[in-house]
C-alpha cells in the first residue's frame, strides 16, 4: 500500500498485531470492523460513527447482516478499497 491513513490503527506494528489477532482487545476510543471478502480487520476511531458516509455503511451493514456480527466486530459490506476511500475522507474532509 503506497499511502497511509492516519485514523486507521493498522499503520503501526501494534496495530498490525491488532489487525491480525482477533483475540486482542480494542483500545479505548476505537472499534473493530471487518471489511471485504476476506473480512480484513480494521481498528478505527469511534468518531467515524458520526460521519455521514460511515453512517451509510452502518445502514448497509444493518440491512445485510442485521445485528448479528459473528466476527466479534461490525461487519461492513463493502470492498476494502471503498472502505479505505471513505475512511480517508473522514480524516481529511
Amino acid at each position: 500500500m503506497g499511502f497511509r491513513l492516519p485514523g486507521i490503527r493498522r499503520a503501526s506494528s501494534f496495530s498490525r498485531n491488532l489487525a491480525s489477532s482477533k483475540g486482542v482487545d480494542v483500545p479505548k476510543g476505537f472499534l473493530a470492523v471487518y471489511v471485504g471478502e476476506k473480512m480484513k480487520r480494521f481498528v478505527i476511531p469511534i468518531s467515524y460513527l458520526n460521519q455521514p458516509s460511515f453512517q451509510d455503511l452502518l445502514s448497509q451493514a444493518k440491512e445485510e447482516f442485521g445485528y448479528d456480527h459473528p466476527m466479534g466486530g461490525l461487519t461492513i459490506p463493502c470492498t476494502e478499497e471503498a472502505f479505505e476511500n471513505i475512511t480517508s475522507c473522514s480524516n481529511s474532509c
